[in-house]
């Protein structure tokens, strides 16, 4: 993308140039021209990137109807968004992690859909708003790129003990009613890794500059788009409905505190100084029963022997041997690599939580009998076939699993707000916006 955008710069160079040489007048127009904003390790950020997805943020700002703002700070913040964006799409890039056509073709179609648009309708909508298609989805890719490379490097590598389930559930009783629900948002002011004890005074020193203007009467939202660090800054920080389990327990613990449209006083961990605001609160009651996945599948292994390549080209194969009569059971004792090979690839029932993310997403958009497309995870390529669907209630093996997804759920922003910023702090990062 930088390559191609870089070769039409230059084109549009040359001609400006040529036109220079047969006309005067020209000569004495001033031109507009691009420049280097931020180097990432040997990439670089331009003007027109950054300015076009500021663009792109402020007119969804609009929409959700957030006080802006100035131009100049948010300038700043996506900036730094942009940057950690291309470190991730990097690191992605080194380990040989990537969207193909394919899988961006059935997403792009699954984001028409949900506009209850055709592909070329979706397409149309787009461009009548101005909007480059080709534009859109790369961005599209690099999201799905960079939520795939979130699996694998922090959510897939999250571990959760028995002990902690117990723990868990002997303590959830304390923690209000389960069918409680908060409407969170937060600004994070991030530290460098191994900051220096400057650092930390500065960065405290900007907190309590955002407390003050808060103290002032100045929008969350606003100065969430200015301020925070987190990924969620420019949408006003805003985490969405979510459960006491279901939060960092740092946020946990103040939330319950809180009235809503109050404030909480800033709260430090090893990613920052952070502050809290609760917007809403809801339900209450018993939790609700939960749907169970009866599924199979096939797993083929990449290795240094079979290529991804390789392990998507078998499993086409053996779906179109299922396509045309042959038992899904055999095909899996004879060819998957994992332990359920001898029961057919059975995993019995399968609760949310239980499988990793790549794989639970695949396998709740499949009816019951039918058959997936080869579907990557950390562990390889999987044929999946959905086999039947239930709802369980309460048990204590369901509670057992709730616990489990609850945790993770804890757990999971903590460890990419982690992971992020030692990735970000490990890059060559050299910021230039303000070079004029």
């Amino acid at each position: 993308m930088m390559i191609l955008f870089r070769a039409l710069l230059v084109s549009a160079c040359l001609i400006g140039l040529a036109a220079a040489q047969t006309s005067p007048a020209a000569s004495r127009q001033p031109v507009a021209a691009d420049r280097i904003v931020a180097v990432v390790n040997d990439e670089v950020i331009t003007l027109y990137e950054l300015r076009s997805r500021l663009d792109s943020a402020l007119a969804q700002l609009q929409r959700q109807g957030t006080t802006l703002p100035p131009r100049a700070v948010l300038e700043n913040q996506m900036l730094e968004r942009l940057v950690t964006d291309k470190v991730q799409l990097q690191f992605a890039r080194e380990i040989g992690l990537r969207v193909d056509d394919a899988q961006l073709d059935q997403a792009l179609q699954r984001i028409a859909a949900n506009n209850k648009l055709t592909l070329p309708q979706f397409r149309a909508a787009l461009e009548k708003d101005g909007i480059a298609f080709a534009s859109f989805r790369e961005e599209i890719r690099s999201e799905m790129t960079i939520a795939r490379l979130r699996e694998r490097e922090v959510d897939s590598r999250i571990f959760i003990s028995e002990g902690e389930i117990d723990n868990y559930l002997a303590g959830a009783a304390g923690q209000g009613d389960a069918g409680e629900e908060y409407q969170v948002a937060h600004i994070l002011l991030r530290a460098p890794e191994s900051a220096s004890p400057e650092q930390i005074q500065q960065l405290r020193a900007k907190t309590d500059q955002v407390v003050d203007r808060l103290r002032k009467g100045e929008d969350f939202a606003q100065l969430a788009a200015a301020y925070s660090d987190a990924p969620d800054g420019l949408k006003g920080g805003d985490l969405g409905w979510r459960s006491l389990p279901r939060m960092p327990a740092m946020f946990a613990e103040v939330v319950v505190t809180l009235k809503v449209g109050e404030v909480s006083p800033v709260l430090r961990s090893s990613n920052g100084f952070h502050l809290v605001k609760l917007l809403g609160k809801r339900g209450g009651g018993a939790l609700p029963a939960v749907q169970q996945t009866h599924a199979r599948h096939i797993l083929i292994k990449v290795n240094e022997l079979v290529s991804e390549s390789e392990a998507r080209h078998t499993l086409e194969g053996l779906r179109e041997r299922i396509k045309y009569g042959e038992k899904f059971a055999e095909l899996a004792r004879l060819f998957s690599q994992d332990g359920s090979a001898s029961k057919g690839g059975d995993l019995g029932w399968i609760y949310p939580g239980d499988t990793v993310p790549e794989f639970e997403r695949a396998m709740n958009l499949l009816a019951p009998g039918e058959v997936s497309q080869p579907v990557q995870s950390p562990f390889g390529f999987h044929l999946i076939e959905v086999l039947e669907r239930r709802v369980q209630d309460v048990s204590n093996e369901r509670q057992r699993s709730a616990a489990r997804q609850t945790l993770r759920d804890r757990k999971r922003d903590e460890a990419y707000q982690d992971w992020l910023r030692q990735t970000r702090d490990r890059a060559y990062v050299e910021l230039r916006l303000e070079e004029r």
